[in-house]
């Protein structure tokens, strides 16, 4: 990670708006049978003046369950930097928080407690905590604890906050975790430090195996003490970056030395007996994948590591997940190129047998050709909805089976955070974002083993619609951006002669300026109200008559 507001917020302040949120998760979907379902979209447009004649517009959003696409893996998010902290805090802060992250549960209203992820993405940090000041990193928030000490010995003791989220996500029913690592123990570096130099790789590669062995001794001890079994480890973050400024851990590597590192890792497993899967590259923006542009040792990603061809290959390792792994920064706007981008590496991703495309890192940064600035906290629609356009493009223009949010949690002025904290390292205020719960309305229904389907729109370019189901459960979600000021009506007719809905009724999730994640419950043939820029989740059953 690299470093129009709806709502404004004096967080010197510290105004606390609260949002009232949660909701329940349903998911069906019927198998291979041809299954068209319309909607009818009508939007009322009425003027200001009495006497004033009503314009209706009319849209129609067909679904073809037999149209498939990829297959969902999950939606997750980061410890980094905040848990570190926060996982000390009280415990009715963290549980909450954890709740909010974590929760599949229900309230007494029917709301969702928490947005459901996934997966959990768990910092494995270089050290520069325990080297302090001396790191070179200026803001102990961005430093990260190692459980390598100075001599070499491992203290078991360390990232205790990290390991309690890592913890509550267990508990919570999360079955899928990372670790990830910004830069390997700043005892392998060249320069001591968890950040390079002019751009030149921070470690030599007579350190590659220490570095795996180090990483799986790690996995070893989480398993033995935690109960978690890592499914995956990415050792290389955000490789195309000079990081060279020490503003945050971060190590460069060139694709020959992703390759080298990598074989290291895979030698290293074996021996072990690791069932840990390698994640790579967490490129650093998604142009790298499928182009050079101007890092000509660092680019090309997808026809680098898993084309038999390249030198660089390694997609043949056993512990190489078939995943292409990149970070959705800085290609999120204008719109119409983000939506480029995407088409063309999941183009370049069907030329690869087996490998899927995860989105593996985003937060808002930058100016995105001045469409929304990444400075300046936002709690409010204008971010999610920026978030909730941005997961669109990933999952149905990229077909991305994974996407994952940076900052769980942040301190920080900034656009990065799905929860915002006090920055206080025993205990403060928190504050849930409209950002979160938008994300749940794809992470909570979305769930593992879901598959998309397609979800055609006419003449309405305002919305933005996606849809999923569930062989087994036999459930439907579908998920409506409506980035408009205007509020539009959805009328549902279900089905043909192939397939009929099970229920009368519509389970409707909605996050908008007044609402997170609200139930309510719609009958077959009513309209559905799709308020003003907001995200609509809505689930229903279905049974073939085939």
């Amino acid at each position: 990670m690299l470093y129009g507001l709806f709502e404004e917020h004096n967080y010197s302040g510290m105004k606390k708006k609260k949002h009232f949120c949660n909701n329940r998760s349903h998911i069906d979907k019927v198998p291979g049978f041809l299954v068209v379902v319309s909607f009818t979209l009508t939007s009322l447009f009425i003027g200001m003046q009495v006497g004033t004649a009503q314009t209706i517009r009319t849209v129609e959003v067909s679904i073809d369950l037999k149209k498939t696409y990829q297959v969902i893996e999950n939606f997750g998010a980061s410890d980094a930097w905040s848990c570190q902290f926060v996982g000390s805090w009280p415990d009715s802060s963290k549980n909450k928080m954890a709740d909010w992250l974590f929760s599949m549960d229900t309230l007494e209203n029917g709301n969702p407690k928490g947005i459901g992820l996934s997966l959990w993405r768990f910092n494995l940090g270089g050290g520069s905590t325990q080297q302090g000041d001396a790191s070179g990193i200026k803001d102990e928030w961005r430093r990260a604890e190692s459980f390598l000490e100075k001599d070499d010995n491992y203290n078991w003791n360390r990232q205790q906050g990290q390991l309690w989220f890592l913890s509550a996500a267990k508990a919570h029913g999360v079955k899928k975790f990372l670790c990830f690592f910004n830069s390997p123990p700043y005892q392998l570096t060249r320069n001591e430090k968890t950040y390079a130099n002019n751009g030149i790789c921070n470690i030599e590669p007579s350190h590659y195996k220490w570095f795996a062995q180090y990483s799986a001794t790690v996995l070893k001890h989480i398993a033995k003490t935690q109960g978690v079994d890592i499914n995956y480890l990415s050792a290389v973050n955000e490789p195309q970056w000079n990081w060279s400024e020490g503003g945050q851990e971060g190590c460069p590597y060139t694709n020959q030395e992703i390759s080298a590192l990598i074989r290291a890792f895979y030698t290293v497993f074996r021996e072990n007996k690791i069932s840990t899967k390698l994640i790579i590259p967490e490129c650093g923006q998604h142009q790298y994948l499928v182009s050079y542009r101007d890092k000509p040792l660092k680019g090309n990603q997808i026809m680098a590591f898993f084309s038999d061809s390249s030198n660089y290959f390694v997609g043949n390792l056993p512990t190489v997940e078939k995943v292409i792994a990149s970070h959705g920064y800085f290609t999120s706007s204008p719109f119409s190129e983000a939506l480029n981008i995407r088409k063309e590496i999941a183009s370049k991703i069907t030329e690869k047998k087996d490998l899927r495309y995860w989105q593996s890192e985003y937060s808002v940064l930058g100016d995105n050709a001045g469409e929304i600035k990444g400075s300046g906290r936002d709690t409010g629609m204008v971010t999610a909805l920026y978030v909730a356009k941005t997961i669109y493009g990933d999952l149905v223009m990229g077909n991305a089976t994974a996407w994952q949010w940076w900052l769980a949690i942040s301190p920080y002025n900034y656009k990065d955070g799905l929860i915002y904290i006090d920055k206080n390292k025993k205990g403060g205020n928190f504050y849930d974002s409209k950002t979160l719960w938008a994300l749940g309305n794809y992470s909570r229904f979305v769930r593992p083993g879901m598959q998309r389907v397609e979800a055609k729109l006419r003449n309405a370019d305002s919305l933005l619609v996606s849809a999923y189901t569930d062989d087994k459960l036999h459930k439907l979600v579908v998920v409506v951006v409506n980035l408009s000021s205007e509020e539009d009506e959805l009328l549902l007719n279900g089905g043909n002669n192939k397939a009929e809905l099970l229920e009368k009724q519509w389970m409707l999730y909605t996050t908008s300026t007044t609402k997170c994640l609200a139930k309510s419950i719609c009958q077959k043939g009513s309209a559905i109200k799709i308020p003003s820029q907001s995200i609509v989740t809505f689930e229903t059953e279905y049974t073939s008559n085939d």
